[in-house]
């Protein structure tokens, strides 16, 4: 099932996260930059902390979960991969699915979490497209070559949360709208054929953590 997650940015994603995320707030553009650079310095500290610390990976798991919750926009990230389709789905799809995507993107990052030593990061310039900032950072691992990345921050929730993240040119939310719309497509439309398959992914995870 190739719409669930483009593995490639995934991975990019994940370096960065320790891992590895509409309505426009408009304010000052010198403010936001400010409060942009600062977002993502104090997030990336913290991520990298966690990755680097000598803690089982269970309880940097632990750890790494609120953060993530606390600093990225699932449900904006969620609403934009639907797509077309957030319009047509009924109340209670919408409901499902969201929770469901919350759980297999948490899923996805933390899965690689353990796979991750002396990651370190630098931000560069910070641009604005579409009342967003976009956060330029480049970041390098242990005997790996260095990774360019940009951070797009929204403040339409009123303060700054990660809603998209930009590498190797490629949108991870564009890429997964693609992927989702295609794969809805292909089962005629039926939103349900997405909300199940999305289930079975969650519900496997669940199995095989719980087997480990």
């Amino acid at each position: 099932m190739t719409f669930l997650i483009n593995r490639r940015i995934l991975t990019t994603l994940i370096s960065t996260f320790a891992l590895g995320c509409i309505l426009i707030f408009f304010t000052p553009s010198c403010f936001a930059n400010d409060n942009s650079r600062s977002f993502i310095q104090n997030f990336g500290n913290h991520l990298v902390a966690i990755v680097d610390s000598p803690i089982s990976v269970s309880e940097k798991k632990q750890k790494l979960i609120p953060l993530v919750q606390q600093n990225v926009d699932f449900n904006a990230i969620g609403r934009y991969c639907l797509g077309r389709f957030w319009k047509v789905a009924t109340t209670q799809q919408k409901a499902r699915y969201l929770k469901l995507f919350h759980q297999f993107l948490m899923n996805a990052i933390t899965d690689k979490l353990g796979d991750y030593r002396g990651v370190q990061f630098t931000i560069g310039k910070i641009t604005q497209n579409g009342g967003n900032d976009l956060v330029e950072t480049s970041i390098t691992r242990l005997q790996q070559p260095s990774i360019s990345m940009q951070w797009v921050v929204s403040y339409a929730s009123g303060s700054p949360k990660i809603v998209d993240v930009i590498g190797e040119g490629a949108s991870l939310r564009l890429t997964q709208r693609s992927d989702y719309s295609a794969f809805i497509t292909r089962h005629g439309g039926n939103i349900n054929v997405l909300l199940n398959a999305l289930q079975k992914k969650v519900s496997e995870h669940v199995h095989s953590t719980s087997n480990n």
